[in-house]
């Protein structure tokens, strides 16, 4: 080679693998033929091929630091006092487009350029890879109600690939996700992180979305911004009249008293005891009582007739 193939990378003699890693990839995409036609570019492109095939490796670059590349290509004594070996030089292959090559691996962006040993020359044509966005990817969110009427914050742990600093190798981190749901969100409501998804070299990484899924709840459904509660009563209540207690999702007893006949379809509506509003929490919809008038399995003939006496008004 005939240099020093620090300098040749560009880089100091103190430099990390990440580092030497980082460099060849920079200066062989720079100056790779197919895309850098200026004089002497040719040239630089073998001396980067073989500098990274050197200080790529850890003993062949110790053999260089200590005696340079007349000992790396010669030979040193391996333990000269005693059996008069020498070990037996680094000869680089001289095929630069073969270190590239599998420097990216299944990763090169020049691979549909390639047929064999050397590359197809296409004039006009760029080797840039257009990066596509991988597909979003979506989960559920289960929340119960009460943390969609009140609002709260949710931690997610995803794990995800990442991109190490060579710029072409990667590892699995975990990342902590923070969702502040808002008063009143509805159901289906998707929360949007975008490009949170996994890392490659080639692609741009996919949203997280997440969607809300509400709980069920023990006493009351939603119907958008209105809570239903569903309260039982005897027919003897539904035709005298009664009240009904409700415990509100924030911790309030409601008295509300029934002085109408209650029939199959008849519904109380107490206003402004709703969810929130999502986009004004300080508005809420309304609570809706409907009911479950419980007959009586069976009646005497006494009852019956008391029954008739009641209702002979009609």
């Amino acid at each position: 080679m005939g240099g020093d193939y620090y300098e040749t990378l560009d880089i100091n003699r103190g430099a990390t693998d990440a580092d030497i890693k980082k460099a060849y990839r920079r200066l062989a995409l720079k100056f790779h033929p197919s895309r850098n036609t200026e004089a002497g570019s040719t040239e630089r492109f073998n001396q980067l091929g073989e500098a990274y095939e050197v200080l790529s490796d850890p003993q062949k670059r110790a053999t260089y630091d200590k005696f340079g590349e007349e000992g790396l290509k010669d030979g040193i004594p391996l333990d000269f006092a005693k059996s008069g070996a020498w070990s037996s030089g680094y000869v680089y292959h001289g095929n630069p487009y073969k270190t590239f090559r599998k420097f990216f691996g299944g990763d090169n962006p020049f691979a549909d350029f390639y047929t064999s040993e050397a590359p197809l020359q296409f004039g006009g044509l760029q080797p840039e890879v257009q990066k596509r966005q991988d597909s979003p990817i979506e989960r559920d969110l289960h929340l119960s109600l009460d943390d969609i009427f009140h609002g709260c914050t949710k931690k997610i742990s995803i794990s995800l690939r990442v991109m190490n600093e060579d710029g072409y190798t990667s590892s699995i981190r975990d990342k902590i996700l923070t969702i502040d749901i808002k008063p009143g969100w509805n159901e289906g409501t998707r929360i949007t992180f975008p490009k949170e998804g996994d890392q490659g070299s080639n692609n741009i990484p996919a949203d997280i979305v997440f969607i809300m899924r509400q709980k069920p709840h023990p006493y009351f459904t939603r119907d958008h911004n209105n809570l239903i509660y569903k309260a039982k009563i005897s027919l003897k209540m539904a035709l005298t009249g009664f009240s009904v207690d409700v415990k509100t999702l924030d911790g309030r007893l409601l008295s509300i008293p029934i002085n109408d006949i209650v029939h199959p379809t008849y519904t109380k509506v107490v206003t402004g005891e709703g969810m929130p509003h999502s986009q004004d929490p300080s508005h809420r919809g309304n609570l809706i009582i409907t009911f479950d008038i419980q007959f009586p399995d069976k009646l005497d003939v006494e009852r019956r007739h008391l029954i008739k006496q009641a209702l002979s008004f009609q």
